[in-house]
């Protein structure tokens, strides 16, 4: 662990806490997000489903209740932040924690991964 600031080094750790994420009421949008999947899903509540693939997701309108860190209905998998909480994490230089906008997150657990600095799905 290393201080941002300078000054004496601390000999004794931080304080640290465990966080559990709410379930949110935030629900998947089907109709916008770019997802694929072998059936829809057949509970309007919880919308589990078995995904392939995640192209991309939306939020339906109104369904999020102003949750900054939850996992939304339908990706009970995800940790889904608002961007209320991105601007926290890059005001206070959070590190080991990266920030995809959901209409930009890509997940394809069986496709190849992308040699670095190449883009993806490109060898």
């Amino acid at each position: 662990m290393r201080g941002k600031r300078r000054g004496p080094k601390s000999s004794a750790p931080p304080r640290f806490l465990f966080v559990t994420a709410c379930f949110g009421r935030g629900a998947l949008d089907l109709k916008r997000s770019r997802l694929r999947f072998p059936a829809p899903p057949s509970c309007p509540e919880c919308l589990s489903v078995h995904l392939d693939t995640i192209h991309g997701f939306s939020l339906e309108p109104g369904s999020w209740q102003q949750e900054d860190i939850f996992r939304p209905r339908g990706l009970h998998g995800w940790l889904t932040v608002s961007e209320r909480f991105a601007r926290f994490v890059e005001r206070h230089g959070f590190t080991n924690l990266r920030l995809t906008p959901s209409e930009e997150y890509i997940w394809e657990p069986l496709a190849p991964h992308p040699l670095p600095g190449t883009k993806h799905g490109s060898a």
